[in-house]
């Protein structure tokens, strides 16, 4: 599995963080902080509301009455509310940092609406603390409160997510570079996160009927309407887009022990174990409404951990059910690239005398520098409507997929939508659909496209043909010394239905001539990239292969795979035949057929040698496969080069048969090998998470060790997920093995805790391998005839071996997030040191972006 984000939207960040380093150090900034304080009893007080006076910017107090606020621009008066106080404004100095340390007056009018909980400052802890009974006791009513309290639940509801450019100045506007595009400066929108400008550049909107039943528990969703902006397929995959932000952005609910926000766990305020992490404080009583709402404040206690801060309103009639929330984060925390977050949700009492959700709204403000400059800020707000509850929803609701989209969703007229909307909105948020048609035709546009998509994702487009990948054109090993590659593919602009690939390349040193040439046909007139496929193929290769080097998410020619540790100089010259079937249906189920004549020849420091010591040139097999795969709920981005997952909890469920054919096109012999495997990332709330891989095979007949499973090595200096990393190429093989691979990420909950390291917010991981298996004494050539020897060094020393009676094992601790996108592993190899050319230890390393 990758772990990492797709490319193809870091080119979609591209187009909008291209802006950033260009105006970021024009913006002029007011910076205020300081310190609110009772002005009787000189206590602190947390949770004031403060905003630059006639704007929207705006922050609160922390538990310890400490605030920062800033604005862009140059502000004049700055004013302090709290419930029970009088109001105090205060007028600024013309200097940008300032600060400003406040007293606030006990007002007695509002007093009488209002009890503040207030007192002596003490130390805080749990116990006799109402403020942490209050909540536990919210804990132990959650499921009488939640949706799911009811047998069946149907409802209607809105989605409408939007993007936007944020602190956008006139400085900014104005540059030469956006003369093209001032049409897209229009009716900024400064009523968001921090009142920065806001520039929208993508929208999209969906309008569904959602189904719940309680017993047996399932859930439905037939969306009835969608629309979102389309950027050019060469470019963006729309669909994928749709599926990323949707991870990122999912649905809010405080009920769950843990909310997932921008691809992170979140442990709820109201989660099972919320009092051992957060510090709760009573500071309203809101007698005024019926039944009386208590406001309840929280914070984390470790202020760099993946927790909220806010408040929750909770009734206090006995069922304790929460009637609103505000969520943020604090500016501390180890979140990447989020300057701001903010989380309400509204709840309505319903006919059942309960509380639903009636409105989630969801902004995070994204930024390369935490304070200033250009970003980006993403919006998701979801209106709830038409609540039934225990009505007679038909068990036939819930036959099929779990979501539905109707045919004729994406085809809605705009009165359909201005007529079905259950949510505002606003004149500039429409035009974006307009605004981005017109910008992708712009010549100036395409080409700025043109060159960003050839620096990441390495193809340039020429219409019905494109060149690439760019990192293949020059790498470099021992028996090819340098190596020049060039390449390319047709696009669709060619034909929906043919699609060919080819590529050249030559070896300086061994003076060969390799190449690949591929034709695909796409059964159901779709692009052969695009979700669900359905094409035969046929190709033909004839190239270099290193055994047991098995990459997922890269080509075996990337320049930077060049470099390489230890003695790497076998490598085999293969020539494959083969034909392709690929079946693909909407749930994520797919099968794959294929034949393929496979001939193999040695090279560099490999050799095959029989038990007569003669050296055999080639082999030769022909082989029948079936693969079957099951990713239920699985959601990726297309690449221009592969499919990348979108991580998720949901497991993947791969088999593989193949069967060898002695006779058939030149096979020399009969064999079945059967693998399966199940990938699954489990969700460790604060601990993090794990992403778990079970692996097993097994070989029937008796072949030669160049046809048996040989483990995946890894000989670069980068940390490879699926791969032994202190294992040589060819060093293992089997014809029967299980093997685990357990990869773990804390998110900096011990360094968190760290005073010298929770400023570097790194975060650490750990990695444990395991690899069992062994060869049957008809596969071993030490105790069979017919076999090829296994290799050996120059010395005569042994190359590759079988598993012993003991697994081999190794294991990584890491450093991640090191400068936001390295992680750094320190690995070690537990045994079969007495292998030649093997290290205990190894220091690997790989990028990988996260929020």
């Amino acid at each position: 599995m990758n772990r990492q984000h797709p490319i193809s939207f870091y080119i979609f960040l591209l187009f909008i963080l291209n802006f950033v380093w260009v105006g970021g150090a024009f913006a002029q900034k007011t910076i205020v902080s300081g310190t609110v304080r009772d002005a009787v009893t000189k206590e602190t007080l947390p949770y004031v509301s403060i905003f630059f006076t006639g704007t929207k910017i705006g922050t609160q107090t922390d538990a310890d009455g400490k605030y920062t606020i800033s604005a862009p621009d140059a502000q004049t008066t700055l004013s302090f509310n709290y419930v029970g106080y009088t109001q105090v404004v205060r007028n600024l100095v013309s200097s940008a940092t300032q600060q400003i340390d406040i007293l606030l007056k006990p007002d007695s009018k509002a007093l009488d609406d209002v009890v503040i909980v207030a007192g002596k400052r003490v130390r805080y802890r749990n116990k006799d603390n109402p403020a942490v009974e209050l909540i536990r006791q919210v804990i132990a009513h959650k499921d009488d409160n939640r949706i799911k309290s009811y047998n069946k639940v149907s409802y209607r509801q809105y989605e409408k997510m939007l993007f936007s450019m944020s602190n956008v100045s006139e400085k900014f506007k104005n540059k030469k570079i956006f003369r093209n595009y001032q049409f897209l400066f229009q009716e900024q929108d400064s009523t968001l996160i921090g009142g920065k400008n806001l520039l929208p550049v993508y929208i999209q909107e969906r309008l569904a009927d959602s189904y719940f039943s309680q017993s047996p528990e399932q859930n439905k969703t037939v969306v009835v309407a969608e629309k979102q902006v389309n950027f050019d397929a060469k470019y963006i995959d729309n669909k994928g887009l749709k599926s990323y932000f949707s991870r990122m952005y999912q649905d809010i609910d405080i009920y769950k022990n843990n909310i997932s926000v921008i691809s992170n766990e979140f442990l709820s305020p109201i989660a099972d174990g919320a009092p051992t992490f957060y510090k709760f404080f009573i500071t309203d009583t809101l007698k005024n409404q019926t039944p009386e709402v208590i406001e309840l404040s929280f914070t984390p206690r470790n202020t760099t951990d993946m927790l909220f801060e806010g408040r929750l309103y909770v009734t206090n009639d006995g069922h304790y059910a929460v009637t609103g929330a505000s969520l943020g984060v604090n500016k501390n925390i180890n979140l990447n690239f989020v300057r701001a977050m903010k989380i309400d949700l509204d709840f309505e009492k319903n006919s059942q005398g309960k509380y639903s959700l009636s409105k989630s709204n969801l902004l995070a403000d994204f930024g390369l520098n935490k304070n200033k400059g250009l970003g980006f800020t993403g919006e998701r707000t979801v209106t709830f409507k038409d609540y039934k509850f225990d009505a007679a929803v038909p068990d036939t609701v819930f036959q099929g997929k779990s979501l539905v989209v109707l045919a004729d969703a994406d085809k809605r007229d705009d009165l359909y939508w201005k007529n079905n909307r259950l949510d505002s909105i606003s004149t500039n948020q429409l035009k974006i659909y307009h605004n981005i048609d017109t910008l992708q035709n712009l010549p100036s546009f395409k080409r700025t496209m043109k060159i960003v998509t050839l620096l990441f994702a390495g193809y340039q487009n020429l219409g019905p043909y494109e060149i690439g990948p760019v990192n293949t054109f020059y790498s470099f090993n021992n028996v090819e010394g340098l190596r020049l590659r060039l390449g390319g593919r047709t696009t669709p602009e060619l034909s929906k239905r043919f699609y060919f690939e080819n590529y050249a390349a030559y070896g300086i040193k061994d003076e060969k001539w390799k190449f690949f040439l591929s034709g695909t046909y796409s059964i159901n007139n779709k692009s052969i990239y695009e979700f669900p496929q359905n094409y035969v193929r046929a190709s033909f290769q004839r190239d270099t292969k290193i055994p047991g080097q098995e990459l997922q998410f890269v080509q075996e020619d990337n320049f930077l795979l060049s470099f390489k540790r230890g003695v790497n100089d076998m490598l085999l010259y293969n020539d494959f035949y083969r034909l392709d079937y690929v079946k693909e249906f909407e749930n994520h189920f797919s099968y794959a057929m294929g034949f393929k004549k496979w001939s193999q020849t040695p090279a560099g420091g490999l050799f095959y040698q029989n038990d007569n010591n003669d050296f055999i040139n080639r082999v030769s097999t022909s082989e029948l496969s079936l693969q079957l795969r099951y990713a239920p709920n699985e959601k990726f981005y297309q690449g221009k080069i592969y499919r990348v997952p979108i991580p998720d909890r949901y497991p993947v469920f791969t088999f593989r048969y193949t069967a060898g054919l002695k006779g058939l096109f030149g096979g020399e012999y009969n064999y079945h090998n059967l693998m399966g495997s199940i990938d699954k990332r489990f969700y460790l709330s604060q601990l993090g998470y794990s992403d778990v891989t079970v692996e097993g095979g097994y070989i029937a007949g008796k072949v030669p060790f160049p046809l048996l499973d040989i483990h995946r090595a890894n000989q670069t200096y980068a940390y490879q997920l699926n791969s032994y990393n202190l294992m040589n190429f060819l060093e293992f093989v089997s014809d029967h093995y299980v093997s685990i691979n357990i990869d773990h990420n804390f998110n900096g909950f011990f360094f968190n805790k760290i005073p010298l390291l929770k400023k570097l917010k790194l975060r650490e991981a750990v990695s444990f391998k395991a690899l069992y298996g062994g060869l049957r004494d008809e596969n071993n050539p030490g105790m069979s005839t017919g076999l090829y020897k296994f290799p050996v060094y120059e010395n005569g020393a042994n190359r590759t071996y079988a598993l012993g009676n003991e697994p081999y094992m190794e294991g990584s601790v890491g450093v991640g997030n090191i400068f936001k996108l390295l992680r750094v592993d320190l690995v070690k190899r537990f045994n079969y040191l007495n292998h030649p050319e093997v290290s205990e230890w190894g220091i690997r390393a790989r990028v990988k972006f996260d929020f």
